[in-house]
């Protein structure tokens, strides 16, 4: 007998197009956490329903491979000019959808990196189906994000003597108005991100070990879906980086209706916590909880699996 109610990958239409959505859950009486992952375009469900193996006898995960990334990749996504707004609609059917779906009248969402730009936005413009937002790896602001960022990797590569990265990077130059001249300049910053604990804090992978390859490993997506998933995260990332960076929360999110429990690594250099911390300082709202995690960076889901989903069932009274 399985000792699932409900695990399964299905599609849905939303926002005009067939997406993917995995659930797992031994009770369909459990409150519903709908996981945003981050990118644009990088698909995490294989790590989520790994990382949080011990929510699973308080918990539904759900994990939306958003549109354009995944399962939801298609030919056709390709040829979408993509932007945040539809990101936010798409969003706000699929939590309508799961509320149906799984006889709910609110859901809990976990925002991580680009996850957390929507996760904040949807709990802005739609808090209604919304118990509560959890964010990690959160963005808050996109220039001082992007020079934060290029700035630790140049510096950690020059106390770290590695003069290969340094020409590189100062070849690349910092970003001007949070902008690099191409998106392959931004994908270098990136990799040495990865490589100097900005991204992953103990791990210190590339970006080809630390996302690619755990992807050729999973059972969640087959070898053939790989090549269109790789074209759809270049894709969105094509499409998007440049509106993400336009966005400025201490502007035009100071305030949302539902809880905010933010769960941030001390040495995230992708998303700085240092910004995050201070938006979350200023921000309004009816609850709020800041947790630290000491020994991770981007990730802490990921990092430190087992405090995290512990702290979360906590400051969620799960």
């Amino acid at each position: 007998m399985s000792r699932w109610a409900v695990d399964l990958a299905e599609t849905a239409e939303i926002n005009g197009c067939t997406q993917n959505i995995r659930i797992r859950t031994r009770s369909l009486s459990y409150p519903v956490l709908l996981f945003l992952h981050g990118g644009p375009g990088v698909t995490d469900r294989h790590l989520v329903l790994k990382s949080c193996e011990p929510l699973t006898d308080c918990c539904t995960l759900v994990c939306w491979d958003q549109r354009g990334c995944g399962k939801s990749c298609t030919p056709a996504s390709l040829e979408e000019d993509f932007c945040i707004d539809t990101f936010i609609e798409d969003a706000r059917q699929v939590v309508e959808y799961l509320c149906r779906r799984l006889g709910k009248q609110k859901i809990y969402i976990v925002g991580h990196s680009w996850g957390s730009i929507l996760g904040v936005l949807l709990a802005q413009k739609h808090p209604e189906h919304i118990a509560a937002y959890v964010g990690m790896g959160q963005f808050c602001e996109g220039v001082e994000n992007e020079l934060l960022s290029y700035e630790f990797v140049l510096a950690e590569a020059e106390r770290l003597g590695d003069r290969r990265a340094v020409r590189k990077l100062r070849a690349i130059g910092a970003p001007v108005e949070g902008r690099y001249r191409s998106k392959k300049d931004m994908r270098v910053q990136r990799d040495y991100l990865t490589r100097y604990g900005g991204g992953c804090w103990k791990k210190r992978e590339g970006i080809v070990k630390s996302i690619l390859l755990p992807l050729v490993k999973t059972p969640e997506y087959r070898l053939t879906e790989l090549p269109l998933m790789v074209k759809g995260v270049l894709h969105s990332q094509e499409c998007m980086v440049d509106e993400i960076v336009e966005l400025d929360f201490f502007r035009s999110v100071p305030e949302l209706t539902v809880p905010v429990v933010l769960t941030e690594g001390r040495h995230d250099q992708n998303t700085p916590a240092s910004i995050a911390e201070r938006w979350f300082k200023a921000l309004k709202a009816p609850e709020k909880r800041w947790i630290w995690f000491e020994d991770s960076a981007h990730s802490p889901i990921h990092e430190e699996p087992e405090r995290w989903c512990r702290e979360l069932r906590a400051a969620l009274n799960f």
